[in-house]
């Protein structure tokens, strides 16, 4: 039976804290419980306007984790310099707009195509796996591979939203299979996230070549009512073949 790894994003809990501006709740304590409860990485997003991650949290989160840490981020010069200071295991490249509420898509990987590949091999060789946020289309799987990154996470929104409003999501989940399969023939390793919830992620589990999962929203979400603990226990239930 093949594990799936279960990477948790705690943007959210930085969200709450940054609502008043107090210190809590903390993002290193949440953390640090994670992997206590078996979260196999951390992931944070450090935006560009620093709506809930920033770097004092970074450095934090980073020096007192024994379990990987996934630092999403914007392909920026400023955003490049940041993680190569902070050398981050793992670094997953997003779009990102100042307007939007939540990442709404996947990269547009001929969009400062030059920049972006730069950024890639410049993270690779400072010893941390790269990974690009994209649609789950063949096009941009084999544009991953031809940019030379490690990994892809394939953008779950539109099937999440298409189950979660109990529409037809046969196309989409077939749309991403067909994503899964070329990118683990081209060597690419595979992860799936956006949106997900306890119904969504089962659905998606069982497509076979996906290796991790990275799931906050909803996840916070659920600690409200069962606590962070409760709540990674489930999904790693869930997501286990």
């Amino acid at each position: 039976m093949s594990k799936i790894r279960l990477g948790v994003n705690i943007d959210h809990v930085a969200t709450v804290r940054n609502a008043r501006g107090e210190s809590y709740p903390s993002p290193l304590r949440a953390a640090i419980l994670a992997e206590k409860k078996g979260a196999d990485s951390i992931t944070i997003h450090l935006r560009e306007d620093r709506r809930h991650i920033n770097e004092n949290d970074l450095k934090k989160i980073k020096s007192k984790l024994k379990i990987p840490l996934n630092l999403e981020i914007a392909a920026t010069e400023e955003m490049l310099r940041i993680a190569m200071n902070n050398k981050p295991s793992f670094i997953c490249i997003v779009p990102e707009k100042r307007q939007e509420i939540t990442t709404e898509g996947g990269l547009k990987l001929n969009y400062k195509r030059k920049l972006l590949k730069k950024i890639i091999n410049k993270l690779k060789k400072n010893k941390s796996r790269v990974s690009l946020f994209i649609e789950p289309s063949l096009k941009d799987i084999k544009d991953s591979k031809l940019l030379n990154a490690d990994c892809v996470e394939i953008h779950t929104g539109k099937l999440c939203r298409l189950i979660n409003e109990r529409k037809s999501y046969k196309d989409e989940l077939n749309r991403i299979r067909k994503a899964v399969n070329l990118g683990n023939l081209l060597g690419l390793e595979i992860h799936a996230g956006h949106g997900l919830t306890y119904k969504s992620a089962k659905i998606l589990s069982k497509i076979k070549g996906i290796k991790e999962f990275n799931i906050g929203h909803f996840l916070i979400g659920e600690s409200i009512y069962i606590g962070l603990g409760k709540s990674i226990e489930n999904f790693k239930k869930i997501i286990k073949r």
